[in-house]
């Protein structure tokens, strides 16, 4: 209730997108006096009028459920981008991370969701170097993203954390050695994002306009896919949804122009 009030309140005050924000959004609810989950939720916030889009982050894979999946594809409001940290592709690897799913279940998991909605962007976060990768371990983590195509992966070199158990663990990865995987890696992963990006050149697509960029009289704003667009206008389209034709896609962002009705 807290919830749906607040974005009431910010609905009355004009805003037309929420992002709802937590370190694993798929466990809201399990311990409310009336449980009730993130689904659940979501199907409340959707009734709010004069809402626009619902965004949210950060899904686990441990415990999306089916019914989430659902929501999302029936939704008019839910913003058809999922992020769906991975961290490893490594089973091993992600059993001494503690993160309670596989390989396996995390492709099956990323098929089922792209069967459902088959336009979906999908991003990811993934660490590389943990205490005890190997090489196979990494190249298990190459073929999960070759497998995604993921529009796009934040990629962290592991770092070590006092007093977390991953620091005092045996076999920690050289440090040119992560770094020599980092690379490869950040090559991948721009070379998927760049090719799953381009699907939408040519299209017209609905953009939230956010802030005029550095260049003057350049706006930026982003599609339901959370993809960045900069295109030519001016400043009374802050805040208001435009269509704009996306002319080249120029790996994570495009150049754009507002269609001519606007």
């Amino acid at each position: 209730k807290d919830i749906v009030r607040e974005i009431e309140a910010l609905v009355k005050d004009g805003v037309v997108e929420v992002m709802l924000l937590g370190q694993n959004v798929n466990s809201y609810g399990k311990n409310l006096e009336q449980p009730m989950t993130f689904a659940e939720l979501l199907k409340e916030i959707e009734q709010i009028d004069g809402l626009e889009r619902i965004r949210f982050m950060t899904s686990h894979p441990k415990d999306l459920s089916d019914d989430l999946i659902e929501v999302m594809a029936n939704s008019k409001k839910i913003c058809p981008h999922l992020h769906l940290p991975l961290q490893s592709g490594s089973s091993r690897i992600l059993k001494a991370m503690n993160r309670r799913y596989d390989k396996e279940k995390y492709l099956a998991l990323a098929k089922k969701i792209r069967e459902r909605m088959p336009d979906i962007a999908l991003t990811t976060d993934i660490i590389v170097g943990f205490p005890g990768e190997t090489e196979e371990d990494f190249q298990e983590t190459l073929d999960v993203v070759a497998k995604c195509g993921y529009d796009t992966a934040f990629t962290f070199l592991y770092s070590k954390r006092s007093d977390t158990p991953a620091a005092a663990m045996e076999n920690q990865v050289p440090q040119d050695v992560a770094k020599e995987r980092f690379n490869r890696l950040l090559a991948l992963v721009q070379q998927e994002g760049r090719r799953r990006s381009s699907r939408f050149e040519g299209s017209v697509q609905e953009v939230l306009v956010e802030e005029e960029s550095k260049e003057k009289g350049i706006f930026t704003g982003r599609t339901e896919y959370n993809l960045l667009v900069h295109f030519p206008g001016n400043e009374s389209l802050l805040g208001k949804y435009v269509r704009v034709h996306l002319d080249e896609c120029r790996g994570f962002y495009y150049l754009g122009t507002l269609e001519e009705n606007e």
